[in-house]
């Protein structure tokens, strides 16, 4: 079993904790595509009961984190470049909506606000933990999302998060990416302060199929392995 433990929140349920932890584990590696969720070991792995480990699964399963394979049981799913290109075509279609909306809504502190983002983003890409990005780059499409004001293009949008949060874990764990995607960041940022819709959205279009090109990439290498 590998190396990672549960760390006991009181404020959140049980099974929120276990979610967090072995999505964590899978987004970092730690539990690799097609290996099996053994409830028992992961009860006696975690010290906790099989309910709130059986919860996490299914929640982990609603996210694409995990596959439930016939007469086995639940695995980490494998990353397919069908998954990914059917992903990242429908956010970069709500993306180029959000952006344009954005062009005409945004304020001079959501500006403010993308700016500082980006500075973060800049000061964390020394690190080696790459959730702590993938969480910054969440954050600067989140202000875009939430700057248009379309309570259900942000529903939307919140509702493939995290189908998209596994993408942005494998992109970032290239190092060479961060340089090009903070690059794209002031780009964009760039167009919504010229208020150039067209613009904007073109600079997203590449922005995210920058992304389904390096991951495609990493996935066919593992594939050929």
């Amino acid at each position: 079993m590998h190396d990672f433990t549960v760390n006991i929140n009181e404020y959140l349920p049980l099974r929120d904790v276990v979610f967090q932890t072995l999505r964590r584990a899978i987004l970092m590696g730690e539990l690799e595509p097609g290996e099996r969720l053994m409830e028992l070991a992961l009860t006696e792995k975690l010290g906790v009961s099989r309910t709130p480990v059986r919860e996490a699964i299914r929640m982990l399963e609603k996210e694409g984190l995990v596959e439930m394979i016939p007469r086995k049981g639940a695995a980490v799913s494998r990353i397919t470049e069908k998954d990914l290109q059917d992903v990242l075509e429908v956010r970069c279609a709500l993306e180029e909506l959000a952006v344009g909306l954005a062009c005409e809504r945004m304020t001079e502190d959501d500006i403010e606000k993308l700016e500082e983002c980006t500075e973060g983003f800049s000061k964390k890409m020394s690190k080696t933990d790459v959730t702590e990005l993938a969480e910054a780059d969440v954050k600067f499409h989140d202000i875009i999302f939430l700057s248009t004001g379309n309570g259900r293009l942000i529903q939307m949008l919140n509702n493939l998060r995290e189908q998209m949060y596994r993408y942005r874990v494998e992109y970032l764990k290239d190092g060479s990416s961060h340089e090009q995607l903070l690059r794209e960041h002031n780009e964009i940022i760039a167009c919504l302060k010229e208020k150039n819709a067209d613009a904007a959205k073109a600079a997203i279009r590449e922005h995210i199929y920058g992304q389904v090109l390096a991951v495609s990439k990493m996935v066919r290498n593992e594939d050929s392995k």
